[in-house]
């Protein structure tokens, strides 16, 4: 079946496709997008390529049961697909505070979803339909699969499958999962039967048909012990691979939730299919007259190429989700694609971004991966490369080529993540060269996140030098072809393990190449990051050995201020950093100090004084603001790929 317009939102779209009742709804916590950067949008394109009936509701009205329905009671179920961003990070800062713009609503408008959306949407289409049947699935529901630590309410909650009540949850990326589930319930099967299929969870009374499994310690066991938590987490750190990975089990009170080992990356054609529906590539026109969705701005003229990653970051949730198998589109879909892009009315010349959570890689790390699965043991680039590593950026290189050769194509650029110590392995420069020459738009973003190396290690991101060495020649290529580009790094603060110190280090390696972030990200911890165990329990989770965890706002915040101890704004908080850590040696006049003594202070800008009922009114730390920890890089990881998800 081929839909080459939007979707029905309403009985009146139903009727202009002559259908009566739909199979499936889905029901979004973003706004609709018809894009393949949007999880309900591939999902419904998949299902409506399989021949069943879609409707969609964004964002409805989670106070008011009618919202549900509206387009009727459908056929065989309701699906869940709470958005591109989890909705608590979507609503909350680090801090905790509340965010004013919402990326994935109209008009960027704030409050059109609630607050941990699938739970309040689940329990309204309950109330709305009884007995109807519920899939769960998207960001938000696969890192919530077991029970888990939310930063939120500073506890460990349940796995959200009980909090919903819905009927199975999909993890991962969900095209193959949604399909099988479909003519299963279409050839008859309840859902209550169907628990054989990889990438699910659901819940059960009795252990007695689950075959070849690992028990986890259970709810009750991780929400009161920080090691069985930490223990629980490492078991489901090893078994995240398709192809070795074992079925896992965790008791809440008397019944188990069951995790089907994970799926099978989609094929390279399978894949290329994905993207060759009829999408519309741009939000439902009934958003136009609100202001539009501003994410779509990020993707529309770029590039989805690739998923998966075996960068293992610590605090990326991608091992948990996407996995550390690599799959790729082919050069003729995407040449396709950037084809198609070209004939916009709004395109300009420009690719904004070909590429995916990481750029630089389009194959698997090495073969036997797809014979054996992923190393449980050991990682493919941390601590340092694996000499089974295959590093070729030759595919990539020809790609690039290929897309910026497309008529009416002025430049292409790559704007998602790129592993620079995976380029730094590579013996062959081309890449480097090309990507200096012809694919940086004057600044190249990446993401160094730290450089005190214990930091580093409980990141699991390379040492220093790599990066130093990889600055270096950025430069060098740079000089060479006479263009003046800069590299823009990505730092993070507060991460498990950074103490004052660690955080001092790096305010002196900024000071020693002249530099000072624009913004900073604070470590957030969310569900399913390696990093998020490490901040709950204090223990890592690999080795069982303590990590020390700066939890404090104070102490959060003078990290912070000290990757940009040059804004005034900061003085106090620096000030306060540095003599708690024993570092007074670091103010004064001196050129390696970072800031003047107290006797010198320079004054703060005008600016961030507010008056009311004519008094002044200094604003604390108003130049330490939580910046949204999504930016950095969630117009590749969030907004393109890890939707379905």
């Amino acid at each position: 079946m081929v839909i080459n317009q939007f979707l029905p939102v309403c009985k009146e779209d139903m009727a202009s496709l002559g259908w009566e009742k739909l199979d499936f709804i889905i029901v979004s916590g973003d706004a609709y997008v018809d894009h393949p950067s949007f999880g309900h949008a591939v999902i419904s394109r998949v299902l409506i390529d399989a021949g069943y009936k879609v409707g969609i509701i964004p964002q409805p009205d989670w106070k008011d049961v009618e919202a549900f329905k509206v387009l009727g009671r459908p056929k065989y179920g309701f699906i869940i697909s709470p958005g591109n961003i989890d909705s608590m990070v979507n609503h909350y800062s680090v801090s905790k505070k509340m965010r004013k713009v919402d990326s994935f609503a109209p008009g960027g408008k704030m409050g059109l979803r609630p607050d941990r959306c699938t739970i309040v949407y689940a329990n309204m289409i309950r109330q709305a339909y009884k007995k109807i049947k519920i899939i769960i699935g998207g960001i938000e529901n696969s890192l919530r699969r077991f029970a888990h630590y939310d930063y939120w309410q500073d506890k460990v909650r349940r796995s959200i499958l009980f909090d919903t009540e819905a009927d199975i949850l999909i993890y991962g990326m969900g095209e193959k999962q949604i399909i099988e589930i479909a003519d299963y319930m279409k050839s008859g099967i309840d859902l209550a039967y169907i628990h054989h299929i990889p990438g699910t969870c659901y819940l059960t009374d009795s252990l007695e048909n689950v075959m070849d499994y690992i028990e986890l310690p259970s709810f009750e066991e991780v929400e009161t012990d920080l090691k069985k938590h930490a223990e629980a987490f490492k078991i489901q750190y090893d078994e995240q691979d398709p192809i070795r990975g074992k079925t896992l089990v965790q008791k809440h009170k008397n019944q188990y939730l069951v995790q089907n080992p994970p799926i099978m990356p989609l094929t390279r054609e399978e894949f290329d299919l994905v993207y060759a529906y009829s999408y519309q590539k741009n939000y439902h026109p009934m958003y136009e007259k609100l202001g539009g969705v501003p994410a779509i701005r990020e993707v529309k003229h770029s590039i989805i190429s690739e998923r998966g990653c075996f960068g293992s970051c610590s605090f990326c949730a991608l091992t948990f989700h996407q996995g550390r198998i690599v799959t790729s589109r082919s050069h003729e879909s995407i040449v396709e694609e950037a084809k198609g892009i070209t004939k916009m009315d709004d395109f300009k010349g420009y690719i904004n971004d070909v590429g995916g959570p990481t750029a630089n890689f389009r194959n698997v790390s090495c073969k036997k991966q797809l014979k054996v699965g992923t190393c449980k043991h050991r990682q493919c680039l941390y601590p340092e490369p694996c000499p089974h590593l295959e590093v070729d950026h030759t595919d990539l290189i020809e790609l690039l080529r290929k897309v910026r050769n497309v008529d009416n194509v002025k430049k292409v650029f790559v704007r998602s993540g790129l592993r620079y110590d995976f380029i730094m392995a590579d013996k062959n420069e081309s890449f480097m060269e090309e990507l200096c020459e012809y694919h940086v738009s004057g600044q190249l973003k990446v993401a160094p996140e730290h450089i005190d190396q214990a930091v580093l290690s409980y990141m699991q991101k390379p040492g220093g030098k790599i990066y130093k060495d990889f600055v270096k020649k950025f430069y060098d290529i740079n000089k060479k072809i006479g263009k003046e580009q800069y590299i823009v790094p990505y730092l993070m603060s507060s991460h498990p393990g950074s103490t004052l110190a660690s955080a001092i280090n790096l305010a002196e390696y900024l000071r020693d190449i002249n530099y000072t972030p624009e913004q900073v990200q604070d470590f957030y911890p969310t569900p399913g990051t390696l990093s998020t165990v490490m901040y709950h329990t204090g223990l890592n989770p690999l080795t069982m050995k303590s990590v020390y965890v700066p939890k404090s706002m104070k102490e959060k915040r003078m990290q912070r201020a000290l990757l940009q101890y040059k804004n005034t704004r900061n003085y106090d908080l620096v000030y306060e950093a540095l003599q708690t850590a024993g570092r007074t040696d670091l103010i004064g006049n001196d050129k390696k100090c970072l800031i003047k003594d107290r006797s010198e202070r320079p004054k703060a800008p005008a600016h961030i004084y507010k008056r009311k009922t004519g008094a002044k009114n200094k604003t604390a730390n108003s130049g330490n603001q939580d910046s949204d920890s999504t930016k950095r890089k969630s117009s590749s990881r969030n907004k393109k790929s890890r939707s379905r998800k």
